[in-house]
């Protein structure tokens, strides 16, 4: 069975990374208040009804009937862009003179040089949506309606201003792309030789919204650019197909990989552009050292592209769990960063949970203390 497994291994790879066609993507979204606490880990940890989303596999690994709802975000400001964007919102264009205006100009021409320069950005993730599972067996069956939406705030060319008298103008804009990939999801999974073995997959009708606008510098807040004249977006619908597998060679150890949008759906995008969900390969491993403590660790196998130009992700996370009073509580930690880039900071996460008979609430979330990157997320659930 080992041997298997890594050959399903192998196998992904090989199948997803021989793409060459230019195309912006999306970067990997966390789902669920557990796994944003545990460092964005729930490839091979996750066995509830957000396995349909992490690795389908996962729907095998444990019985019953679950449903959840849960929404998260996440922020990630490279070199400083709201800071940037703070500061050239605070010298204005218009002056007493043209010596103050040329004063000015200074200043205005290095933020500009910091906002143009090669890797300074700012992404926004997040996701929502309902999801259910239940299990016949060995068999398991997940059904999710969701929304898991990505953009990107960056510079498409250098800016500069420019001095008439006592004025200032800047020359150029900033650009807004981002994509919603609301869908509806139907998984299958199976679980072999008593739950050593599983694998799933996930079949998912995806309507995607493409949206791509230019905004203007100034005027414009690193928070909030994504949804400033953002404009119409562009209605497209295909289908995307996630697979995936979960080796339990141990009670205390699991080995999970997955692989999403195998079949890489492509959106229209307003300004005749295509944005692609090319696949991601994800491994993971979940160590239980006794029965109410999970260690975690999930890494991209694969370079993920982003909505933001020549930007790209590839995070490794790894998390804790400790559980008391039979899941009454459970207190998570843990920290991710993502290693294609260089100015990523690590970001550590936390969380709590909380279980009333079938009723489960979970916090998480995660904060690099440098106002670079942040992510929050809820979950409500019902377990029977």
């Amino acid at each position: 069975m080992t041997k298997t497994f890594i050959a399903l291994i192998v196998v992904l790879i090989v199948a997803v990374g021989g793409t060459t066609q230019p195309a912006f993507a999306v970067e990997f979204a966390v789902v669920g208040a557990r796994a944003a606490a545990m460092g964005g880990t729930g490839v091979a940890t996750t066995s509830d009804a957000f396995a349909a989303y992490w690795n389908p596999a996962g729907l095998a690994m444990s019985k019953g009937v679950d449903i959840r709802v849960q929404g998260t975000g996440q922020l990630i400001d490279r070199l400083g862009v709201k800071d940037t964007l703070d500061e050239i919102n605070s010298i204005g264009t218009s002056f007493g003179s043209a010596g103050a205006a040329a004063a000015a100009k200074t200043r205005l021409d290095a933020q500009l040089a910091k906002l143009s320069q090669a890797g300074s950005s700012v992404s926004a993730i997040g996701s929502a949506g309902l999801y259910f599972k239940t299990n016949i067996g060995d068999h398991a069956i997940g059904f999710s309606v969701s929304d898991v939406a990505t953009g990107g705030l960056f510079a498409p060319s250098p800016l500069s201003s420019t001095q008439t008298d006592t004025t200032l103008t800047i020359n150029g804009q900033l650009a807004a792309q981002g994509l919603e990939a609301r869908q509806a999801a139907l998984s299958y999974a199976y679980a072999f030789e008593d739950r050593t073995f599983a694998l799933g997959a996930t079949v998912k009708l995806i309507q995607g919204a493409a949206y791509n606008a230019s905004v203007a510098v100034q005027g414009t807040d690193g928070d909030t650019g994504f949804t400033s004249d953002i404009g119409k977006a562009k209605i497209s619908t295909k289908l995307g197909i996630d697979v995936g597998a979960i080796y339990r060679p141990a009670a205390w150890l699991r080995a999970g990989v997955v692989a999403k949008d195998i079949n890489q759906p492509a959106f229209n995008a307003p300004n005749g552009e295509r944005f692609k969900l090319t696949p991601q390969v994800r491994g993971g491993l979940a160590i239980n050292p006794w029965e109410t403590m999970t260690l975690s660790v999930d890494g991209d196998i694969t370079s993920n592209k982003t909505l933001v130009p020549g930007q790209k992700s590839r995070v490794i996370g790894v998390g804790a769990e400790q559980t008391f009073f039979s899941q009454f509580i459970s207190l998570r930690a843990g920290a991710m960063k993502n290693t294609e880039d260089p100015s990523s900071k690590v970001m550590p996460t936390g969380g709590l949970g909380l279980r009333l008979w079938v009723l489960r609430m979970d916090l998480g979330g995660g904060y690099d203390f440098q106002e670079r990157q942040a992510m929050a997320s809820g979950t409500v659930a019902l377990t029977f």
